[in-house]
């Protein structure tokens, strides 16, 4: 058997590892690369865990995300259903997001499997939000013909 690593590799260098010991069972890789432990009856634990986020990090794929929570409520999912009255609500995440106050103004457009709100701006007509609205508009009515 060949020497462990003293403290657990990541990065690079963690994916090099792997690779190189691309034949061993997964157990032994993950002990190879230092993701274990030695109990007090001097019995190997391998935190297979602790390897896999390791190994995923060094891949670049975070686990955790990079915003904490605000621990109320549940995320945001850019998905809504329609509910048994309806209705379609947006929630308040998303108006939040978008600066939008109470009161604000919306036109409703009806295209080809999209509704477009388009915020009415009573002092300024024309917007560039419209205007790329009404593009994305004459991009379906060509699909349709």
């Amino acid at each position: 058997m060949t020497e462990t690593a003293t403290a657990p590799l990541t990065g690079k260098a963690l994916l090099a590892k792997v690779k190189e010991l691309s034949n061993l069972p997964r157990r032994e890789r993950a002990k190879q690369c230092g993701y274990y432990t030695v109990t007090k009856n001097n019995q190997v634990r391998v935190n297979l865990t602790d390897f896999y986020d390791a190994l995923l990090s060094a891949r670049g794929i975070p686990l955790s995300p990079e915003a904490p929570k605000d621990g109320r409520g549940r995320e945001p999912t850019y998905r809504v259903s329609v509910h048994q009255n309806g209705q379609i609500v947006i929630g308040a995440t998303y108006t939040k997001a978008m600066g939008l106050q109470p009161g604000d103004e919306f036109e409703i457009k009806l295209g080809y499997k999209h509704i477009h709100l388009i915020q009415v701006d009573t002092d300024k007509k024309g917007t560039s939000s419209d205007l790329d609205i009404e593009s994305d508009e004459e991009d379906i009515e060509e699909e349709e013909e």
